[in-house]
């Protein structure tokens, strides 16, 4: 089973034009809308392949109860914490003729350390009923970079095995809390460990391993994979298919790789299945919907490799 803290949801509106130009008038259907966040979009694609899937989620105003209403028509469990700000959108247009996708988001709006309490102690009572993984994804509220790491800790108190896909100024702790598992990719990895971000990505996965004790997964694009843990050093291929739709494969490698574990597979087949899952994602607009024929299909093309 899978508990996911959703810090920083957002309504995601995805906008599909033939052509966009800078400074021009465009005229489209409409948007298609999800609920976003990275989050809810790792929540989404774990439970497509096959996970229990429950989310402790932060929102507020209208659009939180848009998000609200359209996450549990897609079939989410969602436990709803009231904030104080309006959630976010985050809007992207994606220009048929040239393949290329414009994203621009809104940031995160800031928590009150009691809201946050709130979601804690919604948290740990989900925990107490719930074993199984703790997933946290994203860098938490703007002003609140104690939140992750300090749900990192809450998690492992309550007995889950913690999940962590963080960046900014949120990953060193979240590091330091010593999760389960790190999820980042390679500009991350190499901004914690202050090494360039062109370096061997092995050794950066090995050098994560050994500061954190977690299982690390570090993500090179559309270059495939490398993990590290206690099964040793592996390298995931990557695929031959591309898609247009970037936006949320992060998420859906990492909600495909938990669905994995959770199931029983080891670390780095588990890769396998994210790396499934992140390419299907980005075939289709709408994070975190896609073909999971096509992802498990992905997942078995992909070639594993042991490095050491």
């Amino acid at each position: 089973m899978i508990t996911v803290a959703a810090l920083s949801p957002s309504l995601d509106l995805t906008y599909l034009l033939d052509s966009y130009a800078l400074g021009r008038m465009h005229r489209t259907p409409g948007p298609i809308a999800v609920a976003g966040g990275k989050a809810l979009n790792m929540a989404r694609a774990a439970r497509a392949v096959g996970a229990e899937v429950v989310v402790v989620v932060l929102l507020g105003g209208p659009t939180g109860q848009r998000v609200a209403r359209i996450g549990r028509s897609e079939g989410l469990e969602l436990v709803v914490v009231e904030a104080d700000a309006e959630t976010r959108t985050c809007v992207s247009v994606a220009a048929a003729d040239t393949g290329e996708l414009t994203e621009i988001y809104e940031d995160s709006p800031g928590v009150p350390p009691a809201v946050l309490d709130r979601l804690e102690t919604v948290l740990a009572a989900e925990l107490g009923r719930r074993p199984g993984w703790l997933s946290i994804s994203g860098r938490g509220p703007v002003g609140s970079p104690d939140a992750v790491p300090d749900l990192v800790r809450l998690g492992a108190a309550a007995g889950a095995a913690v999940a962590v896909d963080s960046h900014g100024e949120a990953l060193p702790g979240a590091v330091a809390a010593r999760p389960a598992l790190l999820k980042i990719n390679r500009a991350e990895a190499a901004e914690v460990l202050g090494v360039p971000e062109d370096g061997d990505l092995a050794a950066m996965a090995t050098a994560l391993h050994a500061r954190s004790g977690a299982a690390v997964v570090l993500t090179d694009s559309t270059a495939g994979a490398v993990t590290a843990g206690a099964d040793g050093v592996w390298r995931v291929g990557a695929s031959t298919r591309r898609g247009r739709y970037a936006v949320g494969s992060g998420d859906s490698f990492l909600g495909g790789l938990l669905a994995g574990l959770d199931g029983g597979r080891p670390l780095a087949e588990a890769v396998r299945l994210g790396t499934g899952c992140a390419v299907a994602n980005a075939l289709v607009p709408g994070q975190g919907h896609f073909d999971v024929e096509v992802a498990r299909t992905v997942a078995d093309e992909v070639t594993l490799s042991r490095l050491g």
